[in-house]
């Protein structure tokens, strides 16, 4: 397999250096540019095709969230992985509505945050349950109600359960686990969740849950 590969996007030079270190010393994960802001970035993307994009959130010229939207909107394949200092972070919020894949934090441990990179590179979103609600939690009754989208018509009942399991935390494998289906159905479900909706990935599900009102955070499980 061709390794992951990588562009690191901060402003602040030695935090680039040692993410480089870390990244390039896993066989299968190769860093193919920095960037030292968005502007920068949105040239490296277009340059260097990467497969993922770990995008520090303030930065002078052009900030994270601004450079991440410009990225997906111009439909690049390239997954955003936001870096932030504070996990709760209205910044980190709105990356994720721009359709980041999560976000980690800047002092992660070096196993994590290759971990991380490869969850993301195969797909995965890269967003811990509790840190999903805290976020929810925080800032979503602060934004406009967002309209429902015809799409949300063409869902089943079950693709409906499935979305809002998503919404509460649940992995796919305890999706499958609570309907005593295969994780391969699960799969197919989310995948036909994200097509009607219009939707990028399962971040951008969970923040359409909630803020379409389909899931409530004070009604999630345990809470």
């Amino acid at each position: 397999m061709s390794p992951i590969r990588v562009l690191v996007v901060d402003d602040q030079a030695l935090v680039r250096a040692g993410f480089r270190m870390i990244l390039e010393a896993e066989p299968d994960v190769e860093v193919v540019a920095e960037a030292a802001d968005g502007v920068e970035a949105l040239a490296a993307v277009q340059l260097h095709e990467p497969d993922v994009v770990l995008m520090d959130v303030r930065m002078p010229n052009m900030d994270g969230i601004a450079a991440a939207r410009q990225i997906l909107d111009d439909g690049s394949s390239a997954k955003v992985v936001m870096l932030t200092t504070f996990d709760v972070d209205e910044y980190v919020y709105e990356a994720l509505r721009a359709g980041a894949s999560g976000f980690l934090l800047k002092d992660v441990p070096p196993e994590r945050l290759v971990a991380g990179i490869r969850a993301v590179a195969s797909g995965e979103s890269l967003l811990a349950p509790s840190v999903t609600r805290r976020l929810i939690e925080t800032y979503v009754r602060r934004q406009p109600a967002r309209a429902l989208p015809p799409g949300i018509k063409e869902l089943t009942a079950r693709e409906r359960e499935v979305l809002e399991l998503m919404a509460h935390g649940l992995s796919n494998g305890e999706i499958a686990e609570a309907f005593v289906v295969s994780e391969t159905t699960v799969k197919t479900h989310v995948a036909h969740i994200l097509g009607k909706l219009d939707l990028r990935d399962r971040v951008q599900a969970v923040v359409f849950a909630y803020e379409c009102g389909l899931v409530q955070p004070a009604n999630r499980p345990g809470g």
